[in-house]
């Protein structure tokens, strides 16, 4: 005669079964995000661009064309535009481009960039050397700013042939408001110097 253990272990084990599986949802829930945000930057998916230390140290006869585009949040009364509408570069040229912002608003405001590229392909080999969006900005009442963004493109680009067709892609930006950053005062961070780098023509 087999023995079934009593009915009170079951109902134990049952909610303990329960109990680790919300709590590993709720696990999953906050470690999604930083993991896709991870997936994103390694592969280039959704257009996110790179970031590097270095040059890639090699210059390619092929030529892109840069084109940027700028946009701010409904709720963001900043004005942003690019110095520039469009740069043509060798793959592995090391560019400079520069943008401008306002602050039209009577107080001081914090706002991120958010970025990709498109055709998102290009995303993977896309890559920053340096760039505003890497920090917050915070703009006084009335005041401008400068920023600019350095960038190249991987010559690894080359060896994906499904995108030789491939002779112009965009670089957007959208500033969003960041009003869980602390605005009064300007944000030392993102007034670090830049890179001198020659501007192209």
């Amino acid at each position: 005669m087999s023995k079934h253990p009593p009915p009170g272990s079951r109902n134990t084990r049952i909610a303990l079964m329960l109990i680790w599986t919300v709590a590993g949802m709720v696990a999953l829930t906050y470690i999604s995000v930083p993991l896709y945000k991870l997936y994103c930057k390694v592969t280039g998916y959704g257009g996110t661009t790179q970031s590097a230390a270095a040059a890639p140290g090699e210059i390619l006869n092929r030529k892109m064309t840069v084109r940027f585009d700028s946009n701010a949040q409904p709720d963001l009364p900043w004005t942003f535009k690019p110095d520039q509408i469009s740069q043509t570069v060798h793959i592995g040229e090391v560019a400079l481009a520069r943008y401008h912002i306002k602050n039209n608003a009577s107080v001081p405001i914090t706002a991120s960039a958010a970025f990709n590229v498109a055709p998102p392909d290009i995303g993977k080999y896309f890559d920053k050397l340096y760039c505003f969006c890497f920090t917050a900005q915070t703009l006084q009442p009335g005041e401008e700013k400068e920023l600019s963004v350095s960038y190249f493109i991987d010559p690894k680009l080359a060896q994906e042939h499904r995108l030789d067709s491939v002779k112009t892609t965009t670089l957007s930006y959208t500033f969003f408001r960041r009003d869980d950053l602390a605005v009064d005062k300007p944000d030392s961070a993102a007034r670090m110097s830049t890179p001198t780098i020659a501007k192209l023509p």
